[in-house]
């Protein structure tokens, strides 16, 4: 395992699975298995379904924008600036639920969910379905739907 750097624009980019870009920064392979990072764009009233992570610890960096979380059963936003932890085994999830793009970095440790997002970027037909089989075969447990977020401007 070896110090590196990856620079602003750079990594290995692909689809993520609520529609926005995917990069890598940092996978099991580079960080002997210990971190999985990436830089995610998460469009407006997107975001996963409930779900939990069996082995792995979650984090985010709200980079631009602004998201609404869920976690266990209470809810927090989350504007640019904020961080947020969820711990192995408790539910979560989220929506962008600002009238642009979000930028977050997601942080995984011990690392292994790139395979969740690597094999939803492979599939050639998604929908609900595929969140719960893939996330099942790496550990992941779907309990519910995304977040619904109104985004229409008010009268």
């Amino acid at each position: 395992m070896d110090a590196y750097v990856i620079e602003p624009g750079h990594g290995i980019t692909i689809q993520g699975p609520v529609g926005g870009p995917l990069t890598f920064k940092a996978r099991g392979d580079q960080t002997g298995g210990s971190l999985t990072a990436f830089e995610n764009v998460i469009p407006p009233g997107e975001g996963p379904p409930l779900h939990t992570h069996d082995s792995e610890d979650e984090a985010w960096y709200v980079l631009e924008g602004i998201l609404r979380f869920q976690l266990s059963d209470s809810y927090a936003e989350a504007p640019t600036g904020s961080f947020v932890f969820v711990p192995r085994g408790t539910p979560h999830c989220f929506a962008n639920i600002g009238d642009g793009p979000a930028r977050i970095l997601v942080l995984f440790t011990p690392s292994g969910m790139e395979r969740f997002f690597e094999r939803f970027a492979a599939e050639t037909t998604t929908g609900p379905g595929s969140f719960h089989a893939i996330g099942r075969d790496v550990g992941m447990q779907v309990l519910g739907p995304p977040l619904l977020v109104d985004l229409r401007p008010e009268a």
